[in-house]
């Protein structure tokens, strides 16, 4: 600490800032301490009496320090980095573990440096995993390789602090060695994993890998296996994926310093009505767990994990990202300061944040002739595997089911819940069409179509029939990318993300305003409300999530890890 910070903290000087009278949520002993909180640079040099230049009467309100999402895909807000933190720092998030997999599938290496200078001027401090599978699999076409030696031209920039999610498990554990080069390469730092209902000895060889961490477990039981294995878990809850009640139940006074919060994949619509991480704490508290130990999950587990010097408590040394709560059980956030600047307050942000432009991540839904592409699915024996949709969930079950053909091709049968679902290569024009059927999705006469895909981002389009299918995809082709909504040969409604496919730059209030009309329309469609209308979808490409997916190469059984025929 310098020498004039110092005299501050002894109580010679005043500090720039005070704020008097405060209830301190202390993460690092459990108590809740009544005090001041004086400030200056932008870290807190002491917590006590002290007199300040400035001076804010908090009235005895809680202050706790600034929540961390420990995994984030910034993408998944269909947001760039400058309207995602406009988004969640007045919910409470002052720093986000961000792993840009999504983008660099799509541009690869220029997608990561985009997301590196579209969050240089923003107030949210986001770090950034660097990822470790694009793509993800083989099993699919993505619109970039990225092997170690390609990594490593970023491994030194000074927000890179790991290796994001390796989703790879099987690679892991097999011991493939493209793999577990990117895994040495990345050694010294933190390694992000990604191992749904990895277990046993399997989950040994992976964790002895070198990999930290888990954000998949869905049980209390696979929760408790990886943290008393070393990892740290986090207890996700986004918006097609919610983990939380569940692994809650396994969360006591021994294991809650190795739990974690994170989002993941989480709708701005979703954030902007619940919440972003304070949805988490307040949702943790209201299941039974303490405040301060949901507090501490929110804060300082994450800094620790991540090894984020001075972020995470409030004390001496500490940098100054502050939320003053209007009450400890609700967490509700009134105000937010983010290095001593009051960012946000009565829930609105109080910043503007600069856009970029970067020509590199624009312009690449590559389709040639639409017209062309066979939907076609011929199924001779009359009985098919099928994609059954959980609730809530973006793990899938393989179900065995009767369908209807007409010259062994398959027919639309408006009595069954069996839709038509393809995945059409957008990257490199190979003409790669994946046709497969889902059950569960609930949609009535139209189609549904993204250029959100996990994790390769290819087109997605599910449907009744062929014609409101194609002109899905020729409208995502028209907009360069986004999400649309078709019926009945017309074009309903479309949310443009020209941003690789998968964000956009139209300010915060629109894009809400947009998703909020077209979740309505999605409803008004027929899709079932035990799902989310687009997250559903985009994850139903992603060949490492059990059970069965369909990528542009065709159907994937990901508990074999291999392709298998729709046809049974």
């Amino acid at each position: 600490m310098p020498i004039k910070e110092m005299i501050i903290a002894r109580g010679d000087q005043k500090a720039e800032l005070v704020l008097k009278n405060c209830q301190v949520v202390n993460v690092l002993n459990g108590q809740i301490e009544g005090g001041d909180i004086a400030i200056e640079k932008g870290r807190i040099v002491g917590v006590g009496e002290y007199e300040g230049h400035r001076e804010i009467d908090l009235k005895n309100k809680y202050v706790c320090p600034g929540f961390i999402d420990g995994h984030v895909h910034i993408e998944s807000s269909m947001l760039t980095p400058s309207q995602f933190s406009r988004l969640v720092m007045p919910k409470g998030t002052t720093s986000i573990i961000a792993d840009p997999h999504e983008i660099a599938n799509v541009c690869g290496l220029n997608g990561i440096e985009y997301m590196l200078k579209a969050s240089e001027k923003v107030p949210l401090d986001i770090y950034i995993m660097l990822p470790s599978c694009v793509p993800s699999t083989e099993f699919e076409v993505a619109g970039a390789i990225l092997l170690a030696k390609d990594l490593k031209k970023l491994k030194d920039h000074p927000r890179v602090i790991g290796l994001g999610e390796m989703m790879n498990y099987p690679g892991v554990i097999a011991g493939n060695a493209m793999v577990h080069e990117k895994i040495d390469m990345m050694s010294d730092r933190l390694i992000d994993g990604h191992a749904p209902e990895v277990t046993g000895k399997a989950l040994n060889a992976y964790i002895s890998a070198g990999v930290k961490t888990d954000h998949e477990c869905t049980t209390k039981d696979e929760m408790l296996e990886k943290v008393g294995k070393g990892m740290y878990v986090h207890l996700r809850e986004g918006s097609a994926t919610r983990n939380l009640d569940a692994l809650l139940k396994g969360v006591t006074p021994n294991n809650s310093r190795r739990l974690m919060f994170c989002t993941d994949d989480k709708q701005p619509i979703d954030i902007m009505n619940e919440g972003h991480i304070d949805h988490n704490v307040r949702r943790a508290i209201e299941l039974g767990l303490s405040p301060i130990t949901a507090i501490q999950m929110a804060t300082l587990n994450v800094a620790e994990c991540y090894s984020l010097k001075g972020k995470g408590a409030i004390a001496p040394g500490y940098e100054a990202d502050l939320l003053i709560l209007d009450n400890l059980e609700h967490v509700s956030v009134s105000q937010v300061y983010k290095k001593g600047i009051l960012v946000a307050s009565d829930h609105q942000p109080l910043f503007e944040a600069p856009q970029i432009e970067d020509e590199s991540v624009l312009n690449t839904v590559k389709l040639e002739d639409i017209k062309s592409i066979n939907l076609d699915l011929k199924i001779p024996t009359g009985i098919a595997r099928v994609i059954g949709l959980r609730e809530r969930s973006i793990i899938t079950d393989l179900v065995i089911r009767k369908v209807d053909t007409k010259d062994d091709v398959f027919v639309h049968n408006p009595k069954l819940d069996l839709l038509k679902l393809a995945v059409i290569e957008r990257h490199q024009n190979t003409g790669n069409v994946g046709i497969g059927l889902v059950e569960g999705y609930g949609l009535k006469h139209g189609a549904v179509a993204l250029t959100i895909a996990h994790d390769s981002h290819n087109v997605i389009v599910i449907g009744d029939n062929d014609t409101d299918m194609k002109l899905a995809i020729e409208e995502l082709k028209r907009c360069d990318g986004g999400m649309t909504i078709c019926r009945d040969g017309v074009v309903i409604e479309t949310l443009r993300l020209e941003v690789g496919g998968l964000m956009t730059n139209a300010p915060l209030e629109e894009v809400i305003a947009k998703i909020k009309k077209m979740d309505r329309l999605a409803l008004d469609s027929g899709v079932s409300t035990k799902i989310e209308p687009f997250l559903t979808l985009a994850f139903l490409a992603l060949p490492v999530i059990p059970e069965l997916k369909l990528t542009d190469q065709g159907l994937f059984d990901v508990t074999q890890f291999a392709f298998v025929e729709i046809d049974v």
